[in-house]
């Protein structure tokens, strides 16, 4: 097997960027979105989805994502956008949010 790569297991903070990206979109509409098909317009508009930092979720939340929720029958106003916009530039896939740390003082 020494031409085989061996798969490094995938940690739980890989996928931070999307997961809150993900929360904040459907919060923002106020129902949940697709997910699987938001992971593959990510792909398709040349994003990692396992690896998406703040500059990449803020891009995302303009006209790509207006034209992916259009496909969904979803309207999101220009203001809501922004608002969205605002609160994503804010979000570090790298930093637990403050639920993140009170979940973890339960375990």
């Amino acid at each position: 097997m020494s031409g085989m790569s061996v798969r490094q297991p995938r940690t739980p903070r890989q996928r931070r960027g999307f997961d809150l990206l993900y929360a904040e979109i459907s919060v923002a509409v106020g129902a949940c979105i697709p997910r699987y098909p938001l992971w593959l317009r990510l792909h398709a508009l040349g994003y990692d989805p396992e690896r998406l930092d703040r500059e990449s979720m803020t891009a995302i939340c303009g006209e790509p994502l207006e034209a992916f929720l259009f496909e969904y029958g979803v309207y999101l106003p220009k203001r809501e956008l922004l608002g969205l916009r605002r609160r994503v530039s804010l979000l570090d896939p790298n930093v637990p949010t403050p639920y993140e740390r009170m979940a973890a003082l339960g375990d």
